[in-house]
């Protein structure tokens, strides 16, 4: 156990046992539960005024922010900052990977489940249509503003998965080939958007915003996009913080802590020190800095060497071990 801290259940590896009155080692602030419907605890996202004024001429443009950067520098955090600090509502998340396609992006549609109903007598189609992401971005407004949505890690999609992109961002619309073969009668139809209850109701089978969402594009610069693409983007190129700035991050994640924190500064300052050779020889994320400032704050030393091998890893080859 750690000296002079109260005692904390954590694994020793002997088979032993703990009093019920032992608790678990308290995890990061950014851990940490909130109850149910308590909006994302709101800390300071601390870029250059350069990289703001990028971000708002996109917001101004309406056009898609594509962010590119190391991993774990804050490109998706950087889409949560802007919708709490312009109050756009949560954000509405569409996580990329190889087997992504636009159509899931877009909507849902439970064939199976319309079937069973239409056997049972009713044929409610809109409650087996479900938008996703960015269809409910492009359906919805939160308290009359438009949606943010971050498209995370777009570089991991298949490659014709940006191209295809292009016109829903340029038009703001989509059209849901199963509502549009419906009937004149039945024009309108209501259906379910992804984050909430609530339906949203779509006509003739066509999805139409009545403002653009404000659009981030997250990228680790795996691999280039076409250059069409890249016309209808605006680009932000995230550095790495350095020195001051990486303090200043660490006293925004533990604004929580800062007394016990603001005790331990100068070890603090040290391993930020410490964080950047590091970082600048081999490739290590901002997180990874915070993770071993919490395990500071906690006693433990990140740096030495099995646990700078397990928390402080290189993330690229070729870097000090």
């Amino acid at each position: 156990m750690n000296s002079g801290r109260p005692q904390e259940r954590l694994f020793r590896g002997d088979g032993g046992t703990y009093d019920d009155a032992v608790p678990l080692p308290e995890p990061p602030p950014w851990r940490r539960p909130r109850p149910d419907g308590e909006p994302r605890e709101r800390r300071p996202y601390l870029i250059g005024e350069k990289q703001v004024e990028v971000v708002n001429a996109a917001l101004r443009l309406r056009r898609p922010l594509l962010v590119t950067g190391d991993p774990g520098i804050g490109k998706s955090s950087l889409a949560h900052a802007v919708a709490a600090e312009l109050g756009l509502g949560p954000v509405l998340v569409w996580p990329v990977n190889t087997r992504a396609s636009l159509t899931d992006a877009l909507y849902r549609y439970d064939a199976i489940g319309r079937l069973r109903e239409r056997e049972d007598g009713t044929d409610d189609i809109g409650s087996f249509v479900r938008l996703g992401p960015l269809g409910t971005a492009l359906a919805t407004r939160h308290e009359g503003r438009p949606r943010l949505l971050l498209i995370d890690e777009l570089d991991k999609s298949d490659a014709d998965l940006p191209n295809d992109l292009l016109f829903v961002l340029e038009e703001g619309e989509f059209t849901i080939p199963e509502l549009a073969r419906l009937p004149e009668e039945r024009a309108e139809i209501d259906v379910h958007v992804q984050d909430s209850q609530e339906k949203v109701r779509v006509r003739q089978g066509t999805v139409r915003c009545q403002d653009f969402p404000f659009v981030v594009i997250t990228s680790n610069g795996e691999r280039e996009f076409p250059a069409a693409f890249l016309r209808r983007c605006v680009r932000l190129e995230l550095p790495n913080p350095e020195g001051e700035q990486l303090e200043e991050i660490v006293r925004a994640h533990f604004a929580q802590d800062l007394v016990e924190l603001e005790a331990q500064w100068p070890r603090v300052r040290e391993l930020v020190r410490v964080f950047t050779e590091r970082r600048d020889l081999g490739g290590l994320a901002t997180d990874q800095l915070l993770h071993a400032v919490h395990l500071l704050r906690q006693g433990v030393q990140p740096d030495a060497e099995h646990l700078r091998k397990a928390v402080l890893r290189e993330l690229r080859s070729g870097g000090p071990r």
